[in-house]
């Protein structure tokens, strides 16, 4: 629903309570910001749109929309391309999820957002509210689960996440993997049960944790400023110029770089916009095929230049392995998820899962 300059006062608020709910706060915010927009004729002519797969975060798009709609017969898609043609502004709205503090520092958080704005890496910050902030909107298409296997796709976010790790951040350069999941596996104790304890075998994974720390001390291939949450709803694609955009860098901190393909890999498994989202099919796990040419793409410092054989081949070892890290990063933020996020997602059973895989691939790899 949308409320339109020429609307009575009745009528725009009945249209604002059918739309989905926002603070007060951040809606006040979003007047003032469209009031000195010289384009927008009425500030609160605004439309709310609720966008899909967010797992943290509820994430809104508003946009203002110019002039009286057109009457349409065809049905909510003509209605959809009539207002597009309306649009004058649009904006991201990010409502932080509840218990997000027990995940990262909101405050590092948008330092790096600001940081990342000013490479040009991202959307800029336009304004905060209490538990959110307004950000740029990006005119370019999120990726889809698919996007993710076509081979043209996956060479362009090689070669971007290889410039992502090259970013000359802010702060220490030391790596966070092994004490997030200390911090992680603690915070997941106190909220479990001894029965929750028991099923997700959290009593062995102190010294699990211990254990690949130290074999994978000194095998990092290399730090770099990592994502560490690189799924497809995290990666835009404008289509015009092929350019993409990583976004969303709650994560993000510096890491091994194995670590961060090796997370982005097994995202490959994930469709967060499925009828079952918290599902994860590994038969969707790239390839040997698919995971040589990534990483070729990645190492290669330009078109024409073949990375070397040893040192493609030492890498994709090391993502084998780390990808034992990201099965417990996320299992672990499964379990905490679930005690402390409403979001609509089956928490639970996507840690399950991801407990699920860290065990068969660890024997997989003790095995070959």
């Amino acid at each position: 629903m949308v409320a339109i300059e020429n609307q009575s006062q009745g009528q725009r608020a009945a249209e604002a309570a059918a739309q989905p709910r926002i603070p007060r706060e951040a809606r006040r915010l979003l007047h003032e910001m469209a009031a000195s927009w010289a384009d927008v004729a009425d500030c609160r002519a605004l439309q709310v749109i609720p966008l899909k797969g967010a797992m943290t975060n509820e994430v809104y798009q508003v946009r203002w929309l110019n002039g009286a709609p057109a009457t349409a017969d065809g049905g909510e898609v003509e209605a959809e391309v009539a207002a597009r043609e309306r649009e004058v502004r649009k904006v991201l709205v990010r409502i932080y999820g509840d218990g997000v503090e027990l995940f990262f520092d909101r405050e590092d958080e948008v330092r790096t957002f600001e940081c990342m704005s000013r490479h040009g890496q991202g959307p800029r910050l336009l304004g905060r509210f209490t538990n959110g902030r307004v950000e740029e909107f990006i005119h370019a298409r999120t990726l889809s689960a698919a996007d993710l296997r076509d081979p043209e796709i996956s060479a362009l976010v090689a070669s971007k996440l290889r410039e992502f790790h090259n970013l000359d951040m802010p702060g220490p350069k030391s790596v966070l993997i092994w004490d997030r999941l200390k911090n992680w596996l603690k915070t997941a104790r106190n909220l479990c049960s001894s029965d929750e304890s028991k099923k997700f075998r959290l009593g062995s994974l102190e010294n699990e944790i211990a254990a690949l720390e130290k074999e994978f001390s000194g095998d990092y291939h290399g730090i770099g400023f990592c994502h560490n949450d690189l799924q497809y709803g995290n990666i835009m694609i404008d289509e015009d110029t092929n350019m993409l955009t990583i976004i969303d860098y709650e994560y993000a901190s510096f890491n091994p770089v194995a670590y961060d393909i090796a997370n982005h890999f097994c995202e490959m498994a994930a469709d967060y916009h499925s009828e079952k989202p918290h599902r994860l099919d590994y038969s969707k796990y790239p390839d040997t095929d698919e995971q040589k040419r990534f990483v070729k793409t990645y190492l290669s410092n330009s078109v024409s230049e073949e990375p070397d054989a040893e040192e493609v081949e030492n890498l994709l070892q090391s993502i084998e392995k780390y990808t034992l890290a990201s099965h417990l990063v996320w299992g672990l933020w499964g379990i905490i998820s679930d005690h402390v996020n409403d979001i609509d997602f089956d928490y639970k059973e996507y840690a399950r899962q991801r407990f699920e895989q860290y065990w068969q691939k660890k024997q997989a790899l003790l095995t070959s």
